[in-house]
């Protein structure tokens, strides 16, 4: 991988102290296709990069919907961790957010969630960033509750 500053040799202890998160040598992405966008202008700071909060949110949203799905009602994120940004996103690239169930708890739900950018739309996917995020399911008065362990299907 080139050296972009956005990632240092120290993050490949990641993947030994965390197995079932995100992986930094992986050549496809793991997971479910949870979303797609076309990175655009607006999603720029006025030197022309992309904001790595756009990036953020479009992880928590993929993580949502497909959070979503497993808990069978209304989610919340409640944390974020090992968020690493690898490569920068271009405007014209096509982003993608793929989920990947980590854990359930009675009410909570871990997504391994990576981003991978294709360079204009076209070509070889290139792995620009991954976290960890955490849900959890609420009631209609915004509190936690349990959920069934059993996955819906589409």
């Amino acid at each position: 991988m080139p050296d972009t500053g956005y990632a240092s040799d120290d993050l490949q202890g990641l993947r030994a102290a965390e197995p079932q998160g995100p992986t930094l040598d992986s050549q496809e992405p793991r997971g479910q296709l949870a979303s797609r966008l076309l990175a655009m202008p607006s999603d720029t700071n006025p030197k022309g990069d992309i904001f790595g909060g756009w990036i953020m949110s479009l992880m928590d949203m993929a993580g949502k919907m497909s959070a979503t799905t497993v808990a069978g009602g209304r989610v919340v994120t409640v944390a974020v961790d090992r968020i690493v940004f690898r490569q920068p996103v271009n405007v014209g690239d096509v982003v993608c957010c793929y989920t990947d169930l980590v854990r359930t708890g009675r009410s909570s739900i871990t997504l391994s969630i990576e981003v991978w950018a294709m360079r204009q739309g076209q070509g070889v996917r290139v792995k620009v960033t991954d976290a960890v995020f955490t849900f959890v399911a609420i009631d209609d008065d915004g509190r936690p509750r349990a959920f069934a362990q059993e996955t819906p299907s589409c």
